[in-house]
């Protein structure tokens, strides 16, 4: 299985991942990981914030299409999908380490928490971002992985 970026042009004032932190105020195409059956009650429903997780309450999404193309971790990948949307930030907290501010961010005015890539909080090492309100969030598509085709390399025995 493959997860593709189909071509597209942004919608103007989106921006894709070129900076390594997202900028407050500032829209973001990003994805999130789900099984087919999330997928269908997201698009007829929109997104319900989680009760709690890494970064407490929120809608969890990344800017990296590598990272929601894991989830759900328990499914097999050819039952995953990954939504599209385009997300206003809003004000950003970076959380870099556990304990501190990492569940209690919305709690000082901030709106999304940002986990920088690399930083030791997440296994992977790729970056989460958890969206408080998910009226910040608008579905824009979903992605689905393509099976890739066998190539025969010709070696034998």
């Amino acid at each position: 299985m493959m997860w593709a970026e189909d071509d597209f042009t942004l919608p103007y004032g989106v921006g894709r991942l070129v900076e390594p932190k997202p900028v407050d105020n500032q829209k973001y195409l990003m994805y999130h990981g789900t099984s087919r059956q999330g997928a269908t009650q997201i698009l007829a429903s929109g997104f319900r914030p989680s009760s709690d997780g890494m970064l407490g309450p929120g809608v969890y999404l990344s800017r990296d299409l590598d990272k929601a193309s894991r989830y759900p971790l328990d499914l097999p990948e050819h039952q995953r999908v990954v939504i599209r949307v385009m997300v206003n930030v809003g004000r950003v907290k970076t959380i870099t380490c556990k304990g501190g501010w990492q569940k209690t961010w919305h709690d000082y005015g901030y709106d999304s928490a940002w986990v920088p890539p690399n930083c030791g909080m997440v296994p992977s090492g790729l970056e989460e971002n958890c969206i408080w309100d998910p009226k910040r969030i608008t579905v824009k598509d979903t992605i689905q992985p393509k099976p890739q085709p066998y190539l025969y390399s010709g070696a034998c025995c």
